[in-house]
């Protein structure tokens, strides 16, 4: 897994350095990987929850179409 990195330019501040990390770990499904691997996932129940995820996007893209 490569490190993130996130150097601080000048002058800028450590608050700001933090929120451009913290939106990079977001884009990269960082903390969500971590999250998951944490406990063991039955096959069945990946396979279930991912077409779950998939039902819910299909509704909302075909009720935005349909508006």
């Amino acid at each position: 897994m490569p490190t993130i990195e996130v150097k601080v330019r000048s002058g800028e501040s450590i608050d700001r350095a933090l929120r451009r990390l913290k939106k990079r770990l977001d884009r990269e499904n960082v903390l969500q990987d971590a999250k998951a691997k944490c406990y063991f996932e039955k096959p069945c129940d990946r396979r279930r929850r991912k077409e779950k995820a998939s039902r819910f996007t299909n509704f909302l893209r075909n009720k935005r179409e349909s508006e």
